[in-house]
């Protein structure tokens, strides 16, 4: 199942807002992962604009389904697609970020459902331990565990064995 968002060609894209709450237009780093490239500098580029010390726009949400398109065309995992989609998930829960446009809300939660579907198939194959947690992550935030989410995205397993061992509980 292929998951379509705000086609690429609309100029509202124009408008929408990133993480800086400032107009951005992802479609180039979109169409870079998409086609091949730069990918490294395309994944930092929407790490940056997408996603700004917990904030996002409606650029954010209009990017997730293009993201899960194309991780889903791919021949191999890519963490960043699940760390990235679960962040924006994350931020957008938080209630400070603005809310998903109309026009985008069925489409926004297909790409989460698709996302969720694809993770529990390459999760039983990952080996990779920050593609492991971040799907762990994606799981997590679709199915309202948003705690666990920030767990496995935020930190690794040795923060986490910290963590555990300072609450009394390994």
């Amino acid at each position: 199942m292929t998951i379509t968002g705000l086609d690429l060609e609309d100029p509202a894209w124009s408008g929408l807002c990133g993480g800086y709450r400032i107009p951005y237009d992802p479609r180039p780093a979109l169409r870079t992962l998409e086609l091949g490239g730069d990918t490294e500098r395309a994944w930092k580029e929407l790490w940056q604009e997408l996603y700004h010390q917990g904030d996002v726009g409606e650029a954010s949400y209009a990017a997730v389904p293009h993201l899960v398109r194309i991780h889903e065309a791919r021949d191999f995992p890519e963490e960043h697609t699940y760390s990235l989609v679960a962040t924006i998930e994350d931020a957008r829960q938080q209630g400070t970020n603005p809310q998903v446009p109309a026009n985008l809300q069925y489409v926004y939660q297909a790409a989460l459902r698709r996302l969720l579907e694809i993770g529990l198939r390459e999760l039983a194959s990952a080996e990779e331990p920050l593609l492991v947690s971040s799907i762990i992550a994606v799981l997590a935030t679709t199915k309202g565990q948003l705690a666990l989410a920030r767990f496995a995205a935020r930190f690794d397993e040795s923060e986490r064995t910290e963590i555990l061992r300072d609450a009394g509980r390994e």
